[in-house]
């Protein structure tokens, strides 16, 4: 198939792309021959080396080494991600609950292409991790286009907001009225994406999971944000439940010092008690999930205030003991 040279250009880079990297090169008599199987024409090496030198004048780095007996190899290496960047990019997909299945694996082989075909078949296959949820994510997908740019935009959102029940219904909270709110961020936390933001008729900062807002609607209302500390509020949000904030300190055994720092950073509020405990003194938000967290830890976490937390703590106990009574 004869064609032009701008064709002829095109093909030449798309096969240092895909075929090179750091591991793997090509001389000058494979780079013709898969040209050759693509165009069906033969070209001469010294137009190969001009068409090479035309693509790095472009930008696109062509490096060149010498093997056994001074042949020349080339390989283009340089990648717009490192290949962990794309194992990141990988797994976060991978994990991520609300994608579909389907959609995982169209999404990893875009990523693929983002790279040799030899560094691709090192990536993860979405068949060897458990299936996704449920969620709607066609549902998911608009929501998040539509939150993004009520965020630019400070636009105020409404929608419905609501669960499903034991019978897998989804049935709206607050009788299907709709809520009212600034949006400030958009958060992954725990496999959900979450919109943070502030509830206008309560007049304070709540959070909503994406899934479970239906018919959101961009308002034509404003607003300015407020000050607002993102990092502050997700890691008082335990397991993302909404509460009030109380100042807590807890004695922790010394073996937990670094499941407490990946918690709350290095900036954590902590000083020992003894040879055997540390003492953690920091501002969280009151709810369920902040006393299944204090729960989880067993023997080796104590409450020391506030009263009403530890007495939360001792109803709790003494609920989940009745039910094996």
């Amino acid at each position: 198939m004869k064609t032009g040279n701008s064709y002829r250009l095109l093909k030449l880079k798309d096969i240092l792309f895909s075929e090179t990297d750091k591991n793997h090169e090509l001389t000058i008599k494979e780079i013709n021959e898969r040209l050759q199987a693509v165009m069906d024409e033969n070209f001469d090496v010294r137009t190969i080396k001009r068409d090479m030198e035309v693509l790095e004048n472009m930008g696109f780095e062509i490096i060149q080494n010498k093997g056994k007996y001074g042949k020349l190899y080339y390989s283009h290496q340089s990648r717009l991600f490192e290949t962990y960047q794309l194992r990141l990019l990988n797994d976060a997909i991978l994990s991520a609950r609300f994608i579909t299945s389907k959609e995982k694996k169209r999404l990893i082989e875009k990523i693929k292409k983002l790279t040799s075909r030899h560094i691709a078949k090192t990536l993860p296959s979405p068949l060897l991790f458990s299936p996704s949820s449920n969620i709607d994510y066609e549902l998911v997908k608009i929501n998040i286009d539509l939150v993004h740019r009520a965020i630019h935009n400070k636009h105020v959102i409404t929608y419905q907001y609501g669960k499903y029940n034991v019978n897998k219904e989804f049935t709206y909270n607050r009788n299907g009225d709709r809520y009212e709110v600034e949006p400030y961020a958009l958060i992954w936390q725990n496999d959900y994406y979450y919109l943070i933001g502030r509830f206008i008729k309560e007049d304070e900062i709540r959070h909503y999971r994406l899934d479970r807002i239906r018919n959101i609607e961009l308002s034509e209302k404003r607003f300015r944000k407020r000050d607002f500390d993102l990092g502050s509020y997700v890691n008082q949000s335990f397991h993302m439940f909404a509460g009030k904030d109380t100042w807590l300190k807890v004695q922790f055994k010394n073996d937990l010092i670094n499941a407490i720092l990946d918690r709350f950073g290095h900036d954590a509020r902590i000083r020992p008690i003894d040879d055997e405990h540390f003492m953690l003194t920091t501002k969280v938000k009151l709810s369920d999930g902040l006393i299944s967290w204090l729960l989880a830890w067993g023997d080796q976490a104590k409450v020391l205030s506030p009263d009403h937390v530890i007495e939360a703590l001792k109803e709790k106990i003494g609920r989940m003991k009745k039910i094996y009574d």
